[in-house]
């Protein structure tokens, strides 16, 4: 039996999925600004890029924007299919996803520092792509959680629905706070990466990498701490359940 949602969760699950719009802040600065103008989370950016890159004379790139395109499709694709079945919120595929989404990162931590990512064409299109499959994995897995208002990867619809929704415009407001918060981690994680890349590009994907791990780990505990008391609670409707037969 698939626990129960409480407030509690809920609101655990909205902190971890802020968490993760705050390191597709990171990750996306770090592919724009240190691997050729390549958003890696932001495929809004990307389409737009490849349009203006398709006239040509302009200078964008177009084959690393066109393959994190397509990368993080694939990964969208891939995470769809393994949580397919599930119903609405936390699940164990849904902390096996978020754990693909860590080990990525960290592996691709490792790759950087190994490999020449900003000098050799290859390499970087490795990394650039390889982000995008993970920033798939994750939007499709908060896409499944439905945690209202918060995507992870984009805040264009965020910031329409703050406008949209805001007493300013005759609304009551509604997530007002989440909405604001999503809108300025973003962006402060787009600082963080920026800054990190003063020191090198492993460091922003470390600081990622971090953020995934922990949200894995406190998401799946909480998890295994609900599913346990639904079975508890199961149990003992069970065992009074029983004693009423008995006593008839």
């Amino acid at each position: 039996m698939k626990p129960k949602l409480s407030r509690g969760p809920d609101r655990l699950h909205l902190v971890l999925m802020l968490m993760l719009t705050f390191s597709t802040g990171v990750v996306d600065a770090v592919g724009y600004l240190g691997l050729d103008r390549v958003f890696t989370g932001n495929m809004t950016g990307n389409v737009v890029l490849l349009g203006m890159a398709v006239t040509g004379g302009t200078g964008l790139p177009i084959l690393r924007p066109a393959l994190a395109l397509v990368f993080f499709m694939l990964g969208a694709a891939l995470a769809g299919r393994v949580l397919r079945r599930n119903t609405d919120g936390w699940s164990a595929r849904t902390s096996a996803a978020l754990l693909a989404v860590a080990l990525g990162l960290w592996a691709l931590t490792v790759f950087v520092v190994l490999a020449p990512v900003r000098t050799e064409e290859m390499y970087g299109s490795i990394t650039t792509s390889a982000l995008a499959l993970v920033m798939g994995i994750q939007a499709a897995t908060a896409k499944k959680l439905k945690v209202a208002e918060i995507t992870t990867v984009v805040v264009t619809s965020t910031i329409t629905g703050l406008a949209a929704d805001s007493r300013l415009a005759g609304g009551r407001g509604v997530y007002w706070v989440r909405r604001t918060l999503a809108i300025v981690l973003i962006m402060l994680g787009a600082v963080a990466g920026a800054a990190a890349l003063h020191v090198h590009l492993w460091l922003g994907l470390a600081i990622s990498a971090v953020i995934a791990s922990a949200v894995a780990a406190v998401g799946h505990r909480r998890y295994r701490k609900d599913a346990r008391e639904a079975r508890v609670e199961e149990d003992a409707e069970a065992a009074v359940g029983a004693g009423v037969g008995a006593g008839r």
